[in-house]
């Protein structure tokens, strides 16, 4: 793609740049190269579309293991998925069943990453979505876990500042847009692209990138530090308002939202009605917008809701790590240049492992796992079961328990008499089957332990009084973070009841350490990790806390703690006792 550059140095992709031109001037241009292998004379009527979408990515570059690795049906059996040069033959094989298509992404292609990837600042990611030919993402959260300067060396290109370029001897940057239209500098300046164009047989068709505005909740106040991020449907209605204006009728909403499903099938719709922000979104955006594509929640659904207008239109997600691919059929009228919604059809599909894997993005991931091996394949562990984290719905999760008595260990020398850490942060499973890799069942390496622990978070304690305590815990119920339930991870020796059924502000109980019961005006040192220590995931009381004393690094503190506890077993679930 060529690439023209601005006065102040962003790079903007030249296509959309005469895009943008296109639409002020009113004029319409001939369809560009990710259109070109359906280019032709337009059809009379009408010309189809297909859309291509993943989301959440998270730099998994080899296919995930363990229930991350895991698609359910709707007959509740299982299927292996996901591997990104799996996904990439299958996106050919998709693309290939049509005329038009275009590969789009709902944000969180990266951070969070596995070794592979995160070790060369996920370049290895993004070259391999440049190889695939995604066209435009929205910005996810995780896009901002190194900063907004970071992002956008993502975006453009170059060397990293600090580690030079140890992938390759130059980074290209995204050959594709990453969009944030309610992402902002405090001045009120863009601080992201709102949207792209691609034309389609000559039609333009809109992608409106948004982000969940509670970003700054979700990552360390650093990373976005000058940045605002504004409401979701106010967003998207402005800038749908403006597309329109300018000619631009067929849009698409690529949005880092989502809801929880209760279950189901890839192409069952039963969402949340607890937690669905992304349904509570579409519905209120106005009936320009033709279809969701949506993220964040890591939630496979397929679902079909009414506009404004009363017209349907698809929301969907496609799970996460490249397990589902969501795929959109369209029809634009060539008169109107709007999508037909009468003849649109959706469908998520499994990224199955039996295709052969696409060999350029395969010969990514293999530079990429071998080049990081000698560090990812070092043993520094081992289990006698599977430690479900992700994988696991309980409150009181298997492998939370471990990493909050990992913290409690590497803390100690502070003081920590409990150590408290957030599910959000507990990236997958620990396996006990061995990982292709072969270093055997029941091994742990250290690019699992990665894989798990990706963000290198500082461990801090601070002082609480047990009023503060019983008050963060409370945080749990209708989450700021999330509008749901979350339950924090606690250390072995800190034990409480929670009451689902009692008002809000009232749900704990019975909170004691090591069996006498926690005081309320008595200070209690407790270790959480620097995102928690800020006020992150919505937990806003650990903000409160005095006499900060840093520690180490989580990952750290957790590869010590699996050195020191060989044949590691799942702990008993018997610190949060969960009653109606």
């Amino acid at each position: 793609m060529t690439i023209s550059r601005t006065p102040k140095g962003h790079r903007i992709p030249r296509k959309i740049t005469r895009a943008v031109l296109a639409l002020m001037l009113g004029a319409t241009l001939v369809a560009g190269p990710a259109a070109a292998a359906g280019a032709g004379p337009r059809h009379s009527g009408s010309v189809s579309l297909r859309l291509i979408s993943f989301n959440d990515l998270h730099g998994n570059l080899e296919p995930p293991s363990g229930s991350s690795g895991r698609v359910t049906l709707s007959d509740g059996s299982t299927v292996d998925a996901g591997g990104v040069a799996y996904l990439a033959t299958h996106v050919k094989q998709l693309r290939a069943q049509a005329r038009n298509s275009l590969v789009v992404s709902g944000g969180d292609n990266i951070g969070a990453s596995p070794l592979p990837s995160a070790l060369f600042h996920d370049e290895p990611t993004i070259d391999a979505l440049n190889a695939i030919g995604v066209r435009a993402s929205a910005v996810g959260n995780h896009e901002f876990d190194e900063g907004y300067a970071e992002l956008r060396r993502i975006q453009v290109g170059g060397c990293h500042p600090t580690d030079g370029c140890e992938f390759e001897s130059s980074f290209p940057g995204a050959r594709f847009p990453i969009l944030g239209a309610n992402v902002t500098r405090t001045n009120g300046l863009p601080a992201l692209l709102p949207f792209s164009v691609e034309f389609v047989d000559r039609i333009p068709v809109a992608f409106i990138g948004i982000t969940l505005k509670g970003v700054p909740d979700v990552v360390v106040p650093s990373a976005v530090k000058g940045l605002a991020f504004g409401d979701e449907v106010a967003a998207i209605n402005r800038t749908s308002r403006l597309l329109a204006k300018f000619g631009v009728k067929a849009q698409v909403v690529l949005m880092h939202q989502g809801d929880d499903s209760e279950g189901g099938g890839p192409n069952d719709c039963n969402i949340d009605p607890a937690a669905h922000p992304a349904t509570l979104i579409a519905k209120r955006s106005t009936a320009q917008v033709d279809a969701f594509v949506t993220g964040h929640t890591h939630q496979q659904y397929n679902c079909t809701l009414d506009d404004p207008s009363g017209q349907p239109r698809p929301v969907i997600q496609a799970a996460s790590f490249g397990r589902l691919l969501s795929v959109l059929d369209f029809k634009i009228d060539t008169r109107t240049r709007d999508v037909v919604r009468s003849a649109t059809k959706a469908k998520n599909v499994v990224v199955t492992r039996d295709v052969a894997p696409d060999p350029a993005v395969s010969n990514i991931v293999q530079r990429a796992v071998t080049e990081s091996a000698p560090i990812a394949n070092e043993q520094v562990g081992s289990i006698t079961a599977d430690l479900l984290g992700r994988g696991s719905r309980d409150p009181e999760i298997p492998l939370g328990d471990v990493i909050a008595d990992a913290q409690l260990a590497a803390t100690q020398p502070n003081g920590a008499q409990i150590a408290i850490t957030n599910p959000g942060g507990i990236r997958g499973d620990l396996s006990y089957a061995s990982s292709p890799a072969g270093e055997g069942d029941g091994v742990v390496t250290y690019g699992e332990a990665f894989a798990v622990q990706p963000f290198s978070n500082i461990m801090q304690t601070i002082t609480l009084t047990g009023a503060q305590l019983e008050a963060v815990l409370e945080q749990q119920a209708d989450n700021p973070g999330t509008g749901q339930t979350r339950f924090l991870q606690i250390s072995d020796g800190l034990s409480y009841t929670w009451n689902s059924g009692a008002v809000v502000g009232s749900k704990v109980s019975d909170l004691t350490l090591n069996g006498t019961p926690i005081a309320p005006g008595a200070p209690y040192r407790v270790s959480v990790n620097n995102f928690l220590a800020s006020g992150g995931d919505g937990f806003s009381v650990f903000a409160e806390g005095t006499d900060l004393t840093g520690g180490p690094i989580d990952l750290d503190a957790f590869v010590a703690y699996l050195l020191a506890h060989p044949k590691l077993s799942p702990p008993p679930a018997d610190r949060i006792t969960v009653v109606q």
